[in-house]
């Protein structure tokens, strides 16, 4: 069986993240740049003296597929190397997937890894 880990981080964290990942021996991701809020709701900026509320903080989303057996593994390294101890620093969470097939060769689910 396969699963997708998702996670949602601050996106300064996003090179040691990678580099967890490659130790722990996942060979790829895929990035999105995302705007959300959690518990810190967002924060005031001042511009040309003018005071404004930012709702949406700048997030990395990432999205990595892994045999079920590794799930785990992958969960602890994106939230090791993502973790700061401060507010803000994300979510990781992961589901199975039903099917995967990659295109080219048209192998399907833990072959197509």
């Amino acid at each position: 069986m396969v699963h997708v880990v998702v996670a949602v981080i601050k996106p300064h964290r996003l090179e040691e993240v990678k580099d967890a990942l490659k130790e722990v021996g996942i060979n790829g991701l895929t990035m999105s740049e995302v705007k959300g809020f959690g518990r810190q709701g967002g924060h005031t900026e001042t511009y040309r003296g003018a005071e404004y509320t930012i709702d949406l903080i700048p997030k990395v989303k990432i999205e990595v597929i892994c045999d079920s057996a590794d799930t785990d593994k992958v969960i602890d390294a994106i939230g090791a190397a993502a973790r700061t101890g401060k507010i803000g620093d994300g979510k990781v969470w992961a589901f199975p997937i039903d099917r995967l097939v990659r295109i080219r060769t048209a192998e399907r689910d833990t072959e197509a890894l």
